[in-house]
Parts: C-alpha cells; sequence; structure tokens
C-alpha cells in the first residue's frame, strides 16, 4: 500500500531529477529515500523512475504517475485546509430556520451578507412558522432560527436582529387613507378589521390586540399570513396591521399607514414605537464554530439595521 510519505518522496525526485538534492529538501538522507521509491514502485507495480550513477528520468509511467501525484497531494492539502476552516468555523453547513414575514425584513440581506464574508458556509432554508423552529432546534433538525416571540427561553438562547413598527394597512378611498396624521387605536372604532389567527398567527394577533385594547372594530376575518391580510385589505374587504417591512410587498390598492403607539409592552427591552420584533433563537448545546460564525454575521447585520 502507498503512502503519502512515498508519494511526497518520488514527487521531490521527479522534480529535482537528482536523489541528493531530493533528500536535502525532504531534509533526509539518501538511503531512506531510495527505500521510499522502491516501496511505491512495488505498491503500484511499475518503475516510475530509471536512474544510474549519472542521472535520473522519470519513465512514460513516472511522467503519467507524477501527474496523479500532484493531484492527490493537493487533495489532501485541500482537505486539509477544509478541516482547519470548519473547525474555525469558516466553512460547513447551518440549517436556518425562518417565518415568511422575517424573509421580507431581514433574510435577503443576510444570505448576501453570509456569501460575502463566509462563502464556504452553505446554509439550507428551512421556511418554519416560531413554533416548528423551536420544535426543529430541539429535534436537531436546525441550527438557527429567525423568529417571532414568544418561545421558550429556558430552552433557548435568543437575541434581537430587528425591530421595526406596527402599520395599519388602508384601501386608498377609505376616509382613514387621507388623515394626515398617526392613526390612534379610536380611529377603528366600528371599522371592518382583518385579524390574525390567535394560534397559528399569534404574535400578530397580540400585536394588534394590544393596539386596539381601547376599541370597538369588527373583526369579521382571521387570517395567517401578513400577505393575505394585505390582498383581503386591497380588495376592500378590511383594514389590517402589518410590519413596516411588508411595504415592500409592493400591494396595490392600499397605503401603509403609522401608528401612534402608547407603550404598553412591560418587558424592559421593548421599543412601543417599533414593537414587531425577530430574534435570532438557537441552543446553546447545539452551537458549533461554524454557526457561531453564522450568529456573528446575523448581529452585525442587526447592529446597521
Amino acid at each position: 500500500m502507498l503512502t503519502l510519505d512515498q508519494v511526497r518522496s518520488f514527487v521531490a525526485v521527479a522534480e529535482e531529477l537528482h536523489f541528493g538534492r531530493a533528500a536535502e529538501r525532504l531534509q533526509m538522507t539518501q538511503p531512506p529515500l531510495s527505500r521510499q521509491i522502491q516501496k511505491l514502485e512495488r505498491a503500484i507495480g511499475v518503475q516510475l523512475l530509471e536512474r544510474d550513477n549519472r542521472k535520473v528520468e522519470l519513465t512514460g509511467a513516472g511522467e503519467a504517475f507524477l501527474e496523479e501525484a500532484y493531484r492527490l497531494l493537493n487533495m489532501v492539502e485541500g482537505a486539509g485546509d477544509l478541516a482547519r476552516r470548519v473547525d474555525a468555523g469558516a466553512a460547513g453547513v447551518v440549517r436556518l430556520g425562518f417565518t415568511a414575514v422575517s424573509a421580507i425584513s431581514i433574510l435577503g440581506p443576510l444570505l448576501r451578507r453570509l456569501t460575502a464574508e463566509l462563502p464556504d458556509v452553505e446554509v439550507l432554508l428551512s421556511e418554519r412558522v416560531t413554533m416548528a423552529q423551536v420544535e426543529g432546534i430541539r429535534r436537531g433538525e436546525i441550527d438557527l432560527g429567525l423568529a417571532r416571540p414568544p418561545f421558550d427561553t429556558e430552552l433557548l438562547s435568543s437575541r434581537v436582529i430587528l425591530r421595526e413598527p406596527l402599520m395599519a394597512v388602508v384601501p386608498v378611498e377609505h376616509p382613514l387613507a387621507a388623515i394626515d396624521r398617526p392613526l390612534i387605536a379610536t380611529d377603528f372604532d366600528a371599522e371592518t378589521v382583518i385579524g390574525y389567527h390567535p394560534q397559528q398567527s399569534r404574535y400578530f394577533h397580540e400585536l394588534s390586540v394590544r393596539f386596539l385594547a381601547n376599541a370597538h372594530p369588527r373583526i369579521e376575518q382571521r387570517v395567517h399570513q401578513v400577505l393575505t391580510a394585505m390582498l383581503l385589505a386591497s380588495a376592500e374587504r378590511g383594514l389590517a396591521f402589518v410590519p413596516a417591512s411588508a411595504a415592500s410587498l409592493h400591494v396595490d390598492g392600499v397605503v401603509l399607514k403609522d401608528l401612534a403607539h402608547h407603550g404598553g409592552d412591560t418587558r424592559l427591552d421593548a421599543d412601543p414605537e417599533r414593537p414587531v420584533e425577530v430574534h435570532a433563537i438557537w441552543a446553546d448545546a447545539s452551537l458549533s464554530p461554524v454557526v457561531r460564525r453564522v450568529l456573528g454575521v446575523v448581529e452585525r447585520l442587526a447592529a446597521e439595521s
């Protein structure tokens, strides 16, 4: 069986065409170098070098083997380099969960930044609602999530990576569209409002209910997705509430109106003017070097936004 030491010895002799210079280059004496070449030739069953007291030359088989030897050594060197980069978190695979709405605001910029900063990291995407992301992290199916609260803070670590305002979606012909000020809760008294499902879209359901605490709108329909709420509003089926980043969906026939928030969130880190949050979530026990590097990119992107 041939060894890497034998292959390296052959390459040195093939390039120097002189056993003495090759031995000096490999920092060894000539007799063990000659034995390495002999073992290599026996292992592959052909003569690779013509040598006598005056010169050393490659045989035809030696010339062919030299090309493969270069390829083999490059592959081994590349494998070692890859292992070192994986160990340092600069290469590998990260399984990233995200919600549909988080994709609007942060997923695109994040993927572009990862391509630029960690080109050897492969990101496998998995669209899941927050609770499915939590379960996926628990089962080891995803490494890092982009999710909405609430989630089990005893099971997971998290960091807020985006805060943005909640806004009202108003049909362009609706009287509220012409009001030149942020809308307040009582502006929605007796208005038809498109609500969110209290289980499947718990986060936006609770944000909407919190804002409308002092109002009495008519909730005739409940939906699961922000885009669905916007499309129903554009069809004049009611008013809706969405994160500010939903403006990038460019739904025709509606305008997005600012809301006048008056607090109400008792969390110390909450921002009443930007109540809509995206969190990075992960399990500390599964935070590998590559996931740690990706999380660092997420945090830097969040700090710039």
